[in-house]
């Protein structure tokens, strides 16, 4: 399967959006030159070249992502998927915080607040 690098830089620059986050700022957190991001942000000017993992990882990390996302993104695992799995383990999340409460209702003296 070939290498997504538009789908790469649409997931940075959307990341950068949402977290209202600058190139330069990016560049500090991740430890990636400017220039490598610029690059990257726009693959239609400049030909994508192989990228270390540790550079993909890298700038995940520094976008608040698991390490592996953009690597998974260029290798053509939409973001969507990884919501979908992100959405499913924060709902398994819910339920156990929800059962936690009703087993410390259950133990607190009566006519004590647990919240």
């Amino acid at each position: 399967m070939a290498k997504d690098w538009t789908a790469v830089a649409t997931a940075i620059n959307t990341r950068l959006a949402e977290l209202d986050m600058t190139q330069r700022t990016l560049a500090e957190r991740s430890g990636v030159s400017a220039a490598t991001l610029r690059q990257l942000q726009s693959p239609e000017t400049y030909e994508p070249k192989k990228r270390s993992p540790r550079l993909l990882a890298a700038i995940s990390e520094g976008l608040n992502w698991p390490k592996d996302q953009l690597a998974r993104i260029l290798e053509g695992d939409t973001p969507a998927e990884a919501d979908a799995d992100l959405r499913g383990e924060v709902a398994a999340l819910r339920r156990e915080v929800a059962a936690l409460r009703e087993r410390v209702g259950e133990l607190a003296p009566r006519g004590t607040s647990t919240k």
